[in-house]
């Protein structure tokens, strides 16, 4: 139902992931990558009348969202200094994934979000979870469910930058 909402040349693909691993991501299978992901940016950013900034969204758990993502935002930080970033990162939770090194790749993005970012949005995955349950009485919500949590919270947050007034 979306394929008409994304310019079908913005979409960048690789030929594996980074497998839960925050270093391949950063590091070896997202640093081969970037470059094609920050052609796309700037298209983008060329076709702006005023650019006020970024969103990204990502999750802090794998190793393509929490790696490469991480070393997205440094390298849009790195060219677009003067634009706001802001993130917002789905945080991981053990009742939700049995992975175990979803910790360690979310100690090492919080780092670099730091760093590198003006605003972060920390999205407790656990919290999505029992919102779908106790509130939308869903006993197995999808990741459609999830995602539209998040949009609504994202949504929201930038209501006042889309309506001023």
């Amino acid at each position: 139902p979306f394929g008409q909402l994304f310019r079908p040349d913005n979409f960048v693909f690789g030929q594996s992931g980074a497998g839960n691993n925050w270093a391949k991501g950063h590091y070896t299978e997202g640093a081969e990558l970037v470059d094609q992901v920050l052609d796309v940016v700037r298209r983008e950013a060329e076709g702006c009348d005023c650019l006020q900034g970024f969103q990204i969204t990502h999750s802090l758990g794998g190793g393509t969202g929490a790696g490469m993502g991480t070393l997205l935002i440094s390298k849009i930080r790195e060219e677009f200094p003067d634009r706001m970033m802001a993130t917002f990162s789905v945080v991981p939770s053990p009742k939700v994934s049995d992975t175990v090194v979803e910790p360690y790749n979310a100690t090492l993005s919080v780092h670099q979000l730091v760093e590198n970012s003006d605003e972060t949005f920390c999205i407790d995955n656990e919290a999505l979870y029992d919102i779908c349950h106790r509130t939308l009485k869903l006993n197995n919500p999808s990741y459609g469910d999830l995602n539209h949590l998040v949009s609504a919270v994202m949504s929201g947050v930038t209501t006042c930058l889309r309506f001023p007034g």
